[in-house]
């Protein structure tokens, strides 16, 4: 299928996103017992007023699942509409990597260290490839045949 490398970094972030689901919940739910939480009687609330009661270490675990559901959504659009078009190999597959790596990186860093500075160089890193990927992107639906 032409167009259709772009779909591989695509399923691969897809992936990590539920291994990050998986790590977070392997160590979120032995840190609310050790907490004391019951969960079983537990009503309303969110992950976020987890914060203040759990180790912070789980809580950045936590924390970059949901940032795997902000970004990159956009990234699933913009790989799925190339690939559609034709337009998801050679170069747009190769950016379309680049920003799953960097993902992956930012992901590890923020679950593992938590250092912000290297968090938001990834973060910077990976948002110059999808910008670039939506420009790819733009510019092939808009451009018009001579």
């Amino acid at each position: 299928m032409i167009g259709a490398e772009i779909l591989k970094p695509l399923a691969v972030l897809a992936g990590w996103t539920m291994v990050m689901w998986i790590w977070m919940y392997v160590t979120r739910i032995p840190a609310m017992n050790k907490a004391g939480i019951d969960s079983k009687n537990l009503v309303g609330g969110s992950g976020k007023d987890l914060d203040a009661v759990i180790d912070p270490k789980v809580q950045w675990i936590a924390h970059n699942y949901n940032h795997l559901h902000e970004a990159p959504t956009v990234f699933y659009a913009v790989a799925l509409a190339l690939a559609l078009i034709g337009q998801g190999d050679g170069l747009n597959a190769e950016l379309a990597w680049v920003y799953v790596v960097l993902r992956v990186l930012h992901s590890l860093v923020q679950a593992t260290s938590n250092r912000v500075m290297i968090r938001f160089a990834l973060f910077a890193l990976s948002s110059l490839a999808l910008m670039a990927l939506t420009l790819h992107l733009l510019l092939a639906v808009f451009h018009s045949p001579a």
